[in-house]
């Protein structure tokens, strides 16, 4: 990949019958204080981020990562991570961190994390969302937009998470949405809830792409694309595929090969559209008038990245035959996906279950089943009982490390973080500090700048942190 990504993953928390149901927020909060107050998984922020982000909302992770609360939801976010292999890994992490908190703290039967997007009971949704660096030089004209989101929207007939029904939510002008047929099951969780192609705000007007300029490096030298549209993948392989060939689309974008003749006339409605299509045709309508399935399109962007980016590295190479297999076997031997593609995965073990119980697609009880295929519990998660193929499995299985939790990847600016979040860990009591994604603080005063995320900075932080200091109590100081 040689692309510095990251990815950030919100988690719902589903209550048992006999956990009091008050304590719904309680519990997100309660596994944030544990980590960093009892695990010592990381350093805790000492400082207002900004309004929704008080001192001890959140903080660093030893791992170069970061957790913290948002709006009642754990959020994870990964570290830089340079190769889609150590991506892929440290997406993981931040499971493994919240389910051995629950088992820790005796609640891993009563209360479960769970690695979805959205909620049945209140028609709301919660992110995951995408971070890739890019030149600055970086063409964005509104062809070249075009054609990303043309990639973005029709990408989710193999990274879909799948999901039982629908929502209708209020657009931004506020308008009633129109009477819809219903339903039963469509490929994405997020689909339904976007409703702008490129926007700047992220709550209230969901966009595919998030337009806000933030690099959280040299913005000279980089932006950083922030991809709203994307499930959370309970499969690994669905989360390589979806990093690893928008990475490889961004590398088409950077060297001028995008195709001009892939804009959709709407990427939103598109985007629904193939979520929702009963047939599975996912038939699209492009801005020159002309009509083109998905899976074609995905065909187009495919024989692309093969002719230019073939051979460029080992990871890119099994990544390109990866998506050729995927892309093969939608049409041909869906079978030979499960456990690889979510929303297939989950809509073949609720085809299990209708035909066994009798049931109607409409039952409640489906979307009891749909929330269970995502819980991170490796003993409950209905996702780890299923068996996928030798090609599935073997991906699956090679990229869980238990280390990751608390050891940074090598080669990212991750690395210089978290020795920082270590040295100030061991010192909670002394030194006040500011940790940020692009730098680093001991006082008002003091502070490196790590501007490139592809330098490890290890030796820049030592010396930084090796300087003398006047000890002072952190919680009297205000940075």
């Amino acid at each position: 990949m040689d692309r510095i990504v990251g990815i950030e993953t919100e988690y719902g928390c589903l209550l048992s019958e006999e956990e009091p149901h008050v304590n719904s927020e309680l519990w997100p909060a309660k596994v944030k204080n544990y980590l960093f107050r009892k695990a010592d998984a990381g350093t805790i922020d000492l400082h207002y981020r900004d309004y929704e982000e008080p001192p001890g909302n959140g903080g660093f992770l030893l791992n170069g990562g970061r957790l913290y609360l948002d709006m009642g939801h754990i959020e994870y976010a990964s570290p830089e991570c340079l190769h889609l292999h150590d991506l892929v890994t440290y997406e993981l992490a931040g499971d493994d961190l919240l389910q051995s908190s629950l088992v820790a703290l005796g609640a891993e039967g009563r209360v479960s994390f769970i690695k979805n997007n959205v909620d049945h009971h209140t028609g709301a949704t919660f992110g995951c969302h995408e971070n890739y660096l890019m030149k600055r030089e970086a063409q964005f004209t509104p062809p070249i937009l075009g054609t990303l989101l043309t990639f973005l929207a029709t990408r989710q007939i193999f990274t879909g998470a799948g999901r039982v029904g629908q929502s209708n939510p209020l657009a931004f002008d506020f308008e009633p949405p129109r009477p819809e047929a219903q339903v039963n099951f469509q490929l994405s969780q997020r689909a339904d809830h976007i409703v702008n192609d490129i926007y700047q705000w992220v709550q209230f007007n969901r966009a595919i792409i998030n337009a806000r300029d933030e690099p959280l490096a040299d913005y000279r030298k980089y932006r950083r694309l922030h991809l709203l549209i994307g499930d959370s993948n309970m499969s690994p392989y669905a989360n390589a595929l979806k990093i690893g060939t928008t990475a490889c689309i961004l590398s088409l974008l950077e060297e001028g090969r995008l195709p001009r003749n892939l804009v959709l006339a709407d990427a939103v409605q598109s985007t629904r559209d193939i979520s929702r299509d009963p047939t599975q045709r996912w038939i699209v309508r492009l801005e020159n008038g002309k009509t083109i399935g998905a899976l074609d399109v995905q065909w187009e962007f495919h024989h692309l990245a093969q002719k230019y980016l073939r051979n460029s590295s080992a990871e890119t190479n099994w990544l390109l035959e990866n998506w050729g297999f995927v892309l093969e076997s939608i049409p041909h031997n869906r079978h030979a996906l499960i456990g690889g593609v979510d929303w297939i995965t989950k809509k073949w073990l609720l085809q299990v279950f209708v035909e066994s119980e009798g049931l109607s697609w409409d039952d409640p009880w489906l979307q009891s089943i749909d929330l269970e295929y995502h819980n991170i519990d490796p003993h409950r998660g209905l996702f780890f009982g299923v068996t996928p193929g030798k090609r599935i499995a073997e991906w699956n299985n090679s990229i869980r490390r238990p280390s990751a939790t608390h050891v940074p990847p090598a080669n990212t600016r991750a690395s210089g973080r978290a020795r920082a979040v270590a040295f100030f860990q061991s010192r909670a009591s002394g030194i006040p500090y500011v940790i940020n994604w692009d730098s680093i603080a001991c006082d008002s005063r003091d502070f490196l700048v790590m501007g490139n995320p592809f330098e490890t900075y290890n030796d820049e932080v030592e010396r930084f942190l090796s300087k003398p200091r006047t000890t002072t109590n952190a919680t009297d100081e205000q940075l």
